[in-house]
């Protein structure tokens, strides 16, 4: 507006112009009138035409600065709208670009839409710890808030933030808001398909904020080569680090902290992988928690330098077997191995009549389970206890039903004798997904020579661990009470098929060991979900699991499962770090490692020209950032204008300076 006053200049120039007039002696009169005539019309149109290039010229640039922008879709704004602002704060913001960081740019944008929204606007800040208000804000406030946004080991989706955003609108009473969207849009948090549903009347601004080339080192995972931890003796652990972008010149060092003292140290090579594996010794001399750090000196990205593991020697893990007939070689020597399992072998016929001191029982060989057996397993997974049995080869299986039906609804229905290679391993089950971080690359899976048909109702809660081509269960894991009873369907020997020798067989057992008792190894990877199974007696509301930290006691969200609860320590808790478990009334405290989500460290961003390519629409808007933060919008909904004006400002001044150069006319 106050631009548009510079319009009067070239008036003013040209009506003081107009008033001076030049003198030119002629030695006639007439010739003299007839020059009059001529110039005086000529130089009326002459500078007419003058003045108007020189208005146009001057209001085509103020509109190229006043930047305006034509809506193609002609769709208003209604009154009832208001700006929700949405900052992704998550640790992969803080890659630098240029000077500062990607959240800072992001920040700063925000803060231009702040101070140059229209006087009244409303707006609600969202960020990845939880939004600062669910109700709207005045623009002040929200600045302050802006600038008070720091880095979060939280993350969230897009979906996530869509559905905030329609609960706020709901809070609002709101008929539609504006969602400016400012991400370096990783693939993990943003798909590249939209939910409409969730975008129902919401326009959604999308402002990238990406870096073009990133350098960090970081540790994918850490991993102990035994079982438990040994005490008095060299435990191994094994390091798998990444390289993202170009390897720093100088290798990285590699440090090994056990309860805030340096045990250990490597130096890391990374392969044309850009992975480096490197293994670590370290003694402990107690059976208490362990707090192991792992930490890198990456200059470039800080905030995944640590991986942090929780580990104690648990020297009570005591395993029954319960052979008929010859032990079974295979499990004996996998339990041996190891100071960390204490090994009880009997005939069948002499099982003891109590197992509740035992964390597993195995039933080796067996071919038939009579009534008194079936109650004893019966009580046995009541208690919250780990059965696992392979059968022996038999002709008569309804000896071996008799027994399973005191357990659950589980039956053998036959036996298969094709050779049969199993053909999946369910990764989501509990005994795969506890022991390896990845499955390796072309491993082989067990082959069975025969195999019991192995059926069960719903009440038994079957779940394939490994399965053959036709579906059939060649281990399976069920929980028809509190424990879990887990059945091969064939036996362990050589005879019957390689499973004893496998690359599974020695970890599952270790697992189904400790499934019954409290994990002595914690190194959880936040954002997974992952939960922490704590056996507890007598499970109800006043026994609640707290967590425990500097200057902080939380409830986590938890639920029964078995003999003890499931303790989702990352839904309550997104700070890396270690912390304590413990029951409310009392009881043993358990130290668990978090660690942050790995997601944030792949930095696997979207391609903005692709996601433009799904993301459209009326409602779908694309804007850019600058390194300053400012910003420009290259949307495809509304044609700039204002390219148009500076393309009219050239041209009228083209047109002036050509009215200019034009030969004068005498004026007299």
């Amino acid at each position: 507006m106050v631009a548009g006053l510079s319009l009067a200049i070239p008036v003013l120039i040209h009506l003081f112009n107009l008033r001076k007039y030049k003198t030119v002696l002629f030695p006639h009169t007439r010739f003299l009138k007839n020059i009059q005539l001529n110039s005086r019309k000529q130089s009326q149109v002459r500078y007419k035409w003058l003045l108007l290039t020189r208005l146009l010229f001057l209001a085509s640039l103020i509109l190229a600065f006043a930047q305006p922008f034509f809506n193609k879709n002609n769709k208003k704004t209604g009154d009832n709208k208001f700006q929700i602002i949405y900052l992704d704060n998550s640790y992969s913001m803080s890659v630098k670009k240029g000077a500062m960081s990607m959240l800072d740019i992001a920040k700063e944008a925000a803060r231009k839409q702040v101070r140059h929204a229209t006087p009244g606007t409303k707006f609600v800040l969202l960020t990845n710890d939880k939004p600062t208000s669910y109700h709207s804000e005045p623009g002040d406030k929200v600045f302050a808030e802006i600038n008070a946004t720091d880095f979060s080991a939280a993350t969230k989706t897009v979906n996530e933030v869509a559905s905030t955003a329609q609960s706020v609108l709901q809070n609002e009473g709101k008929g539609g808001a504006d969602l400016y969207y400012y991400s370096d849009f990783q693939q993990s948090a943003f798909p590249m398909a939209p939910n409409k549903a969730l975008m129902k009347n919401i326009t959604f601004y999308g402002l990238p904020v990406q870096s073009d080339e990133v350098q960090d080192v970081y540790i994918d995972t850490a991993y102990f080569t035994t079982p438990v931890l040994q005490t008095g003796k060299s435990n191994y652990i094994i390091v798998h680090s990444r390289c993202i972008g170009k390897p720093p010149k100088e290798n990285p060092v590699l440090s090994l902290v056990i309860n805030g003292q340096v045990k250990s140290a490597a130096s890391l090579n990374f392969s044309d992988k850009k992975e480096s594996f490197d293994t670590l010794n370290f003694q402990v001399n107690n059976a208490n928690w362990q707090q192991i750090a792992l930490t890198l000196n990456d200059a470039f990205v800080r905030f995944d330098d640590t991986f942090r593991i929780t580990a104690r020697s648990s020297p009570n893990l005591t395993v029954l077997v319960l052979n008929e007939g010859q032990p079974n070689t295979y499990i004996q020597a996998a339990f041996r191995a190891y100071n960390g399992f204490r090994l009880n072998q009997v005939d069948v016929a002499a099982a003891p009549k109590s197992w509740q001191e035992y964390n597993l029982v195995i039933l080796n060989g067996i071919t038939h389970i009579d009534d008194v057996m079936g109650k004893t397993l019966n009580d046995a997974l009541q208690q919250g206890q780990s059965i696992c049995i392979f059968p022996g080869r038999t002709s008569n299986i309804q000896l071996l039903n008799d027994g399973l039906k005191e357990v659950g609804d589980i039956h053998i229905s036959g036996v298969d004798t094709a050779v049969q290679t199993a053909s999946s391993l369910q990764q989501g089950s509990a005994l795969v997904k506890d022991l390896f971080e990845k499955i390796p690359d072309n491993v082989q899976l067990p082959v069975a020579n025969w195999h019991y048909v192995i059926s069960a109702g719903l009440s038994a809660n079957q779940q394939s661990v490994l399965s053959f081509r036709n579906g059939d269960p060649l281990l399976a894991r069920y929980t028809p009470s509190k424990g879990q009873l887990y059945i091969s369907s064939t036996s362990a020997d050589l005879q019957s098929g390689n499973f004893p020798g496998s690359y599974f067989f020695t970890p599952f057992l270790y697992e189904m060991a400790m499934q019954s008792s409290s994990s002595s190894v914690y190194a959880i990877s936040g954002g997974t979900q992952q939960p922490v199974y704590l056996p507890l007696v007598n499970v109800s509301e006043r026994n609640m699991v707290h967590v425990y930290g500097k200057g902080m006691d939380i409830i986590p969200p938890q639920r029964p499962d078995g003999a003890g609860l499931d303790i989702f320590i990352d839904q309550a808790v997104q700070q890396p770090g270690f912390y304590a478990l413990s029951p409310a009334n009392g009881g043993d405290t358990t130290k668990v490692a978090l660690n942050q989500n790995k997601a944030e460290s792949q930095f696997d961003f979207r391609d903005i020209n692709a996601l433009k390519s799904e993301w459209k629409g009326d409602n779908i808007k694309w804007m850019s950032i600058t390194d300053g933060g400012s910003i420009t919008d290259n949307g495809n909904n509304d044609f700039p204008l204002w390219k148009l004006c500076v393309i009219l400002a050239v041209i009228m001044l083209a047109a002036e300076t050509f009215l200019l150069a034009r030969p004068k006319v005498a004026v007299a």
